[in-house]
């Protein structure tokens, strides 16, 4: 059976490192936030440019609606969901990944029973 590359070999050492640290919800919506940033600048941007004039109109006729803010809160709520969800899942396919690569190298004459040992 085929060994592990150089690079499989780096990953499986720098995750098992940095795993737990990378799991926590602080470390995900820091660095998740540009993520999230990306999606909601430009609906921000959009909204507040002015462009359509009929939806300035309205938003301006029905200022006690609070219209801005409501979008403010809607896209903080959106930056967080993505932020959040996005270095989640990532964590998940980077944990999925060490997992097949511990079990390849143990199957593979590796370190005998260290695929037991993942978690």
């Amino acid at each position: 059976m085929a060994q592990l590359t150089e690079r499989e070999e780096k990953f499986l050492a720098y995750w098992k490192e940095n795993r737990q640290r990378e799991k926590k919800l602080t470390r995900q919506l820091l660095f998740g936030l540009p993520l999230g940033l990306v999606f909601v600048i430009p609906i921000l941007l959009n909204f507040f440019s002015g462009w359509y004039k009929r939806a300035n109109m309205w938003a301006r006729g029905h200022e006690e609606d609070s219209t801005g803010g409501v979008l403010l809160v809607a896209g903080l709520i959106i930056i967080v969901f993505i932020a959040i969800f996005s270095k989640r899942h990532r964590w998940d396919q980077n944990e999925q990944n060490y997992r097949e690569l511990e079990a390849r190298r143990a199957r593979d004459g590796g370190i005998p029973g260290d695929a037991a040992k993942v978690d």
